[in-house]
Formats: C-alpha cells, sequence, structure tokens
C-alpha cells in the first residue's frame, strides 16, 4: 500500500514533463480541434484537467471534477469537438501519469496508486461521455445515429432454418 503523499509528491514533482508529455502525446494524435485551438490553449486545458487531478487525489473529492467533466462536454459539444477527441486528451494524460506510477511507486502501491489516478480521470471521462451524448441526443446529432450499423440485419437472425 502506497501512501496518498507519495503519489501527491510524484505528481507534484512531474508535473512539467507529464503534462509536456501530454501535450506531445495529443499533438500526434492529430486532432483537428485540439490543432485549432492552438498550443497555448490546449496546454492551458491539460493544466487545468491536471490541477483538478491532483486536488482529486488530495481531497479524496470528485465532486470538483464531476463539475468540469459536465461543463466541457457542454462547451466542447457547442464548439463542435467530437467525443473522441475529447476522451483521446484524457487518455494522453493519464496515460502519462500511469508511466511515472509504475516506474515509480514500490510494487506494493501500484494498485492503489493507479486506482486513484484512474478513479479520477475515469469518472471524469464516464461523465463527461454521458453528458455529451445527452447534449447529442437533444439534437439528433448524426454522428451518433447508428442506425447505418444495423441496416440490413433486418430479420436476418430470426428467419425459420427448419425450412
Amino acid at each position: 500500500m502506497t501512501s496518498p503523499s507519495l503519489l501527491l509528491d510524484l505528481l507534484l514533482r512531474h508535473e512539467p514533463a507529464i503534462l509536456s508529455e501530454s501535450y506531445d502525446g495529443l499533438t500526434r494524435c492529430r486532432l483537428t480541434r485540439y490543432e485549432a485551438a492552438g498550443a497555448e490553449e490546449t496546454r492551458r486545458r491539460f493544466a487545468r484537467l491536471y490541477a483538478l487531478l491532483v486536488d482529486a487525489v488530495r481531497e479524496r473529492d470528485l465532486e470538483p471534477v464531476l463539475a468540469y467533466a459536465r461543463e466541457i462536454a457542454r462547451q466542447r459539444f457547442a464548439e463542435g469537438f467530437d467525443l473522441q477527441e475529447v476522451q483521446a486528451a484524457i487518455n494522453v494524460l493519464e496515460e502519462a501519469v500511469w508511466r511515472r506510477v509504475v516506474k515509480e511507486v514500490p510494487p506494493d502501491g501500484l494498485a492503489e496508486a493507479l486506482g486513484l489516478v484512474s478513479t479520477v480521470l475515469g469518472v471524469c471521462k464516464d461523465t463527461m461521455a454521458s453528458s455529451y451524448v445527452s447534449l447529442a441526443t437533444k439534437q439528433h446529432a448524426t454522428s451518433l445515429d447508428m442506425t447505418a450499423l444495423f441496416r440490413g440485419t433486418q430479420n436476418r437472425f430470426y428467419t425459420n432454418t427448419t425450412d
């Protein structure tokens, strides 16, 4: 078991490197909307999410993360971001944090440390996704219209094979 202060210390010490690695990872994804937002804005967004991660780990309070996720879902939906783009940004941050945790946290503390990070960022992704989908279904976003996935399947699985 690892102490929360060990994880917090790691997050604080490695903040610049984690944020830089996250930005670089997102840049490699070539996501149109983040490229349009620009480097400074994208770095600012990562810094805000990272600060929420650190605070949530320190305080064991997810409310600020939940509020942030709902607000970002509204903003990114209004700006025309695909949900996948927003989720990708969170994923690259999570991966950068995981790399540091796995490298520095003793084996007996890995489960707790990774669990804390994954809980915070996972609840952020889940809340953001459900908020985004809720907004999209109110406006019938064609990107979420999955009827095309099922064309040609009507009655295919219910045919009488005893003929």
